[in-house]
């Protein structure tokens, strides 16, 4: 029986011995591995290779994008504007109506004969410069096509507060063919698509000088104006104190029509502007109640359990 259990219980043993063996290889590998993975040199490698990789990226990102930012010079994109104090730009101001009004005559009268304002309508200007049957007249001096009739023919009608401001001219071609190939933008969207906004359009429509600089080149057929990208701009000087007779008597200078109609461009661009201030205003004070209301809610809520303490006491021993 002795001999029995000997024999039985040698294979365990040998058994349990190869196992040991294994154990201690595979505990000796994930050691080294972790000693190389720890090591100076590996260490050392990765922060060389990821450093590498920032400088290439850095690199790459500066050849594709980063010559733009030298490019701010009077040669190539303009003297930079002015900063103006814009009263409308202000969160709890809204545009003045009159200065709108004012602008918009001088649009009329100065900018219409060259630049279209297509993206607005006649009916926008009701209720903030002008009345129902202002506006309905100034449409009707307009002749609109009408849908064709049974035979094909397209006529004409009168305007309505439904259409929008036409174009001075028929197409582009013919536009450019009216000034010397350059084609007159049109003023929509104009305040929005300029660099600087209303203070480059301003500096811009004020910034003709009577004569160049000196060392200043203009192509022939363009006038000098340092806030134009490459200082040439095909538009001549259009804004002269006294060019327009205000309505409200307000004297027509050249900067007072340069203010006026930059007001009235940028709310031809962005004619919600002073319903969004008055839903931002609402917004943010319904918000600052709900927060404050959030605050107490967490305090009412988490007082008592961050406000608990916990105790240990241990068994006492008799």
């Amino acid at each position: 029986m002795l001999a029995r259990s000997v024999l039985r219980t040698a294979p365990a043993r040998a058994i349990a011995r190869q196992g040991l063996r294994q154990n201690s290889r595979a505990a000796s590998t994930t050691s080294g591995a972790a000693e190389n993975a720890s090591s100076p040199f590996y260490l050392t490698a990765t922060a060389t290779a990821a450093t590498i990789a920032t400088i290439g990226s850095a690199a790459w990102y500066y050849h594709l994008y980063g010559q733009e930012a030298y490019a701010m010079t009077p040669a190539e994109e303009g003297l930079h504007a002015t900063q103006y104090p814009w009263e409308h730009a202000k969160w709890t101001k809204t545009f003045d109506h009159q200065a709108l009004r004012r602008g918009f005559q001088v649009y009329r009268e100065v900018c219409a004969s060259c630049h279209s304002l297509t993206r607005v309508p006649w009916r926008d200007f009701v209720g903030v410069m002008h009345t129902v049957d202002e506006m309905k007249a100034m449409a009707e001096e307009h002749e609109y096509d009408t849908e064709p009739n049974d035979e094909g023919e397209i006529e004409k009608r009168p305007g309505k507060l439904s259409d929008y401001i036409p174009a001075p001219y028929k197409n582009d071609e013919a536009a450019r063919a009216a000034n010397n190939g350059a084609l007159p933008p049109d003023l929509s969207l104009i305040v929005k698509a300029r660099h600087g906004g209303c203070n480059y359009i301003f500096s811009l429509l004020t910034g003709y000088p009577d004569e160049p600089p000196a060392g200043a080149s203009v192509q022939e057929g363009l006038n000098f104006n340092p806030y134009f990208p490459g200082t040439g701009i095909g538009m001549a000087r259009v804004l002269f104190d006294g060019l327009v007779e205000y309505e409200d008597g307000t004297p027509a200078t050249t900067s007072q029509m340069a203010k006026d109609v930059v007001e009235f461009l940028n709310w031809a661009a962005e004619p919600e502007m002073d319903e969004r201030k008055k839903m931002g205003l609402k917004a943010l004070t319904i918000s600052a109640g709900l927060f404050a209301l959030s605050v107490w809610v967490k305090r009412y809520k988490w007082a008592s359990i961050k406000s608990r303490k916990i105790v240990y006491n241990p068994p006492v021993r008799r």
